[in-house]
């Protein structure tokens, strides 16, 4: 047994004992004194069991019951074919019985896992669990851990409010007052009065260079007005940091809302319409007549509109090549000379900037054009108010909040507006998400928690170092590029080493406005600050509390944050089944996006820098391809307005990464659990079989027909049933373990595998 094994065999058995009939301890001991008898216990007569047992289960789940007593046979043809275990074997194996594999309610057993695995798997959960009034969707993984951690959060805020957590976070008074303004409603006045001061700052642009540092000034507080200028790694030099320049200033979620086509014209023309009543509605209410707030809503439009003729697409966007122009200052000051940068660069604290990547030089050539017009200054005054609104609208409450709501509503489908505890728990968080984490992590991520979630990525890596070695497309020295690569990754898991220090960030509880300012522009200039400065590789790009992960293919890391290493993911005393299906999936799509079509572009040290042969970059092209003609075809969402299909191309990453996670996640399982062949878990299922489900159940969710659309037209990832059936139907062990048959749904002739 490898250290791997037993390390997290170890951690597996302690937290077993917490919930579960103790081994005792000669049999704990004798768990680590047999740990190559365990690993060599298996006989090709057990293989044959597995096979058995896997197809006897798959056959018969037609109907209710039926799996149970199939899977009841299995288990007998296996305990018959089956090795005899020794002691630390079966003690390890029992321990591990009394522990949760999957959720059982959630299962529709009418249907069969080779026809739709999605169904079976999640079915009972979908029919159960309608989705909150005031959500677009809601989901058994993300969603639900998203609102244990919501209410948790606030309790911590209610707790630093009462002045109970000063000696374990130094700004818990901070957070206290950015949260306590929020609720306290009589405030909303006085955000609103803090917009009218800075609409009027507005007014007074005269020219070319007061427009440019007013631009500044409101980038500085958040607002999202004609572009976004910030701090970023050279890509062609991972070891630097320059100034990036990017396409922004657009407040519909696509460049197609603009000017809408195709097959869903009528659904973006809706959010369209939505988007134009909700800027009339705005300058209403801040007491313009009818007309003159049509005028101007019109005129804001317009300007957005203009932007977005020169704009990517978020499908055009995957490329990093074609996001990589060093044009630098002087390159950026040509493509836009209608814009002031020399008193924008003084404005935003960087007078001197001189490395710049122009993400789209295309966009600033016609930001430029806009802006040069000087007949146009009143249009360009009116967009930047309306830009000032749209990031106050929710820190104005009333009516103002109600409209901001009936324009999302157009793309969520949500019923109602969340309660304003809700709101402001995300919106402190998210304006202050370390100083949050700092104290969430003490309360929700300890305990054996980040050695298993340590151990789980190391037995993961070594899945795909196992599988790299049999790739036949792929040659010695790609491979070894590969090999390289993934040596280099630098895993951060559950919180930061460092935490940021907020100091200088000045929070009061006079007005919710000026203090989500106060940390936008914190934010701003701490990032800015970072130009020409040493490269941190330890900075946290996520918050702790946040139920995600990532892959930065510039730092070559992967961050997995505490607040999603929660239950269903991970969970100390659930089956490593459930925790490798959930969690481990999740490490191996994570390490996996290292690989992908954007992630393989990038070298071991985070440079975009070439390191395949032809031949290999030639094959690998062949399979990519495979996935987004696979992805093309699965629909989104069909009803009466029609069918909206995934789009392959804008999803190929991350399907890249579920389909390689699925097949990392199996591997790394099987070469961590007590011995060779399956052993039954909850529900009378293998814990092969209870890895599928377990992974499978992460994912159930329920969407509305507007959020299912929105999330197809401009989302990255798939929608959840087609991230469990996608991987599974090109998973070769999926097919093994539910003996699905060639031919069946879940198992197609033509399947696509890339890593």
């Amino acid at each position: 047994m490898s250290r791997l094994k037993l390390s997290l065999l170890s951690a597996l058995l302690a937290a077993a004992c917490q919930s579960a009939p103790q081994p005792t301890p000669d049999q704990m001991k004798a768990a680590g004194d047999a740990a190559k008898t365990v690993a060599d216990a298996a006989k090709p007569a057990g293989d044959a069991a597995k096979s058995t047992a896997a197809g006897a289960s798959s056959s018969t789940a037609a109907a209710p019951g039926m799996m149970d007593k199939a899977a009841a046979a299995a288990d007998k043809v296996q305990a018959a074919a089956a090795p005899v275990m020794d002691k630390a074997t079966e003690a390890a194996i029992a321990a591990m019985s009394k522990l949760t594999a999957l959720d059982e309610s959630a299962l529709d057993k009418t249907v069969k896992p080779c026809d739709d695995f999605y169904q079976f798997a999640c079915g009972g959960w979908l029919k159960a669990t309608p989705i909150p009034d005031d959500r677009a969707a809601w989901g058994r993984g993300f969603n639900e851990i998203a609102a244990r951690n919501e209410a948790l959060v606030k309790d911590l805020f209610e707790q630093a409010a009462a002045g109970k957590l000063e000696t374990q976070n130094p700004d818990a008074k901070k957070m206290a007052d950015y949260y306590g303004t929020c609720m306290d409603e009589s405030k909303d006045k006085a955000s609103l009065a803090s917009l009218k001061k800075e609409l009027k700052e507005i007014d007074g642009i005269k020219d070319g260079k007061s427009l440019a540092k007013e631009v500044a000034l409101l980038q500085s507080r958040g607002v999202n007005a004609f572009f976004n200028f910030g701090s970023d790694q050279d890509a062609k030099d991972a070891t630097k940091v320059i100034g990036s320049a990017d396409q922004g200033g657009m407040g519909l979620p696509d460049k197609d809302y603009y000017n809408p086509a195709g097959e869903q014209k009528d659904q973006l023309s809706k959010v369209k319409a939505a988007y134009a009543t909700y800027q009339e509605t705005m300058f209403t209410l801040l007491g313009e007549k009818p007309a003159d707030a049509k005028k101007h809503a019109a005129a804001a439009l317009a300007v957005e509109s203009s932007l977005s003729d020169n704009a990517l697409r978020r499908v055009e966007r995957r490329d990093p090549k074609a996001l990589y122009n060093r044009l630098d200052r002087k390159g950026l000051v040509d493509s836009s000379k209608g814009f002031d940068w020399d008193t924008y660069f003084t404005g935003a604290g960087i007078k001197d900037v001189q490395a710049i990547n122009v993400a789209v030089p295309k966009f600033y050539t016609g930001f430029g054009a806009i802006v040069a017009d000087k007949k146009k200054l009143a249009d360009l005054k009116t967009y930047l108010k309306w830009r000032a609104m749209a990031q106050a609208a929710s820190s104005l409450g009333g009516k103002y909040l109600d409209a901001e709501f009936a324009f999302t509503q157009s793309f969520t489908g949500a019923k109602q507006l969340l309660p304003r505890w809700k709101r402001c728990v995300a919106a402190t968080s998210g304006q202050l998400g370390e100083m949050v984490g700092r104290t969430y992590v003490e309360k929700a991520f300890g305990g054996t928690s980040k050695p298993m979630t340590q151990a789980m990525i190391k037995g993961i890596e070594d899945a795909f170092n196992a599988n790299l070695a049999t790739l036949t497309w792929m040659d010695d020295e790609t491979k070894a590029a590969s090999a390289k690569k993934l040596s280099a990754i630098v895993n951060k898991i559950g919180y930061p080493d460092k935490w940021r220090d907020y100091g200088a960030l000045k929070i009061g509880t006079a007005s919710s406005l000026e203090n989500r300012w106060a940390a936008s522009t914190f934010e701003h200039h701490r990032d800015l600050a970072k130009i020409d400065k040493p490269l941190d590789r330890g900075e946290w790009g996520m918050p702790p509390a946040l139920v995600n992960a990532q892959y930065n293919p510039a730092l070559n890391d992967i961050t997995f944050p505490a607040g999603i290493l929660q239950y269903p993911f991970f969970k100390d005393t659930q089956h490593p089944t459930a925790n490798f299906g959930g969690a481990g999936m999740v490490i191996g799509h994570e390490i996996t996006h290292g690989f992908d079509d954007e992630g393989s572009q990038y070298d071991a040290e985070g440079n975009l820098k070439n390191w395949w042969t032809e031949k290999s970059k030639a094959e690998y092209d062949k399979r990519t391809a495979c996935v987004v003609s696979q992805y093309d075809n699965y629909v989104a969402v069909e009803d009466e307005q029609g069918k909206a299909m995934l789009n392959g191309k804008l999803t190929l990453g991350e399907n890249i990464a579920d389909i390689g996670g699925l097949k990392l996640a199996f591997k790394a399982y099987k070469n961590i659990r007590p011995g060779k062949t399956p052993h039954t878990v909850t529900g009378g299922f293998t814990d092969e079989q209870a890895f599928f489900i377990a992974f499978a159940q992460t994912w159930c969710t329920n969407y509305r027909p507007q959020a299912a659309r929105s999330q197809a037209k401009t989302n990255e990832h798939s929608l959840a049933r087609w991230r469990v059936n996608g991987p599974a139907q090109d998973n070769k062990d999926f097919r093994e373990v539910f003996g699905c048959a060639e031919g069946t749904p879940m198992a197609p002739k033509n399947s696509c595998e890339v890593w």
